[in-house]
């Protein structure tokens, strides 16, 4: 309660808030089963500059990423209606309303495949070799928009991209494969307003310890540890 109040006085910052809370709620450094969730904070990765002062390059906060895009909410809405259980009752899966989660071992490992341990980990968890290159991370925009859009793709991010640009830099040891358009996996690509990782990671935190995210913040807080759960 008291560290709450001083988040709400602006005495601790957004990004020790959120680490705060995913600690209370168990999730930690140590479990990629339940890895510490931060919330995307800039949805526009297509413009040539950001104005952070601009309320319309945020996402809502006040919805999860499943709500965010009407037309694919509609499509679940409609699946669950319609949704039969099958086999026996013991084993039949309840109506749901999303088929994915914000959080899960493949996409921390998603986010981290360019650092150690994770791409063993990665590699692991795919039978000792990468997954197809087509579904590795390579694009920022790209990964936005396939949160944003695609109906098993749910995630939100991890509290790497506020703090460490190592994520976005290939090792040069890494070999992540070929897509099939013929692109070869390196470095992440970024928006086309940040040049470098450096400057991408200092642009996302701005944005998360800006105003507008910090008016808005507790809603997500309250959709993933929340009463809104």
């Amino acid at each position: 309660a008291d560290i709450t109040e001083r988040w709400r006085r602006r005495e601790v910052s957004n990004f020790e808030y959120l680490m705060h809370l995913n600690t209370c709620s168990g999730r930690s450094y140590n479990d990629l089963t339940q890895y510490p969730v931060f919330p995307w904070v800039i949805s526009d990765y297509s413009s040539d500059a950001l104005d952070l002062n601009d309320e319309n390059v945020y996402r809502d906060l006040s919805k999860p990423i499943g709500a965010l895009n009407p037309q694919r909410l509609q499509h679940f809405v409609e699946r669950q209606a319609m949704y039969e259980p099958v086999g026996h009752e013991d084993m039949r899966v309840p109506p749901f309303l999303y088929g994915s989660h914000y959080s899960t071992v493949g996409s921390v490992l998603y986010y981290l495949l360019r650092l150690e341990p994770f791409s063993t980990y990665a590699k692991a968890l795919q039978g000792n070799k990468f997954d197809h290159a087509d579904r590795l991370f390579h694009d920022v925009k790209e990964t936005w928009e396939n949160c944003l859009n695609s109906p098993s793709d749910l995630k939100e991010l991890t509290p790497e991209w506020y703090y460490l640009p190592e994520i976005f830099y290939k090792r040069k040891s890494l070999q992540l494969g070929e897509r099939q358009n013929g692109t070869v996996l390196g470095d992440v690509v970024l928006p086309k307003w940040a040049s470098t990782p450096e400057e991408f990671i200092c642009i996302n935190m701005r944005a998360l310890e800006g105003e507008y995210v910090s008016m808005h913040l507790h809603h997500w807080i309250d959709l993933i540890f929340g009463y809104k759960q």
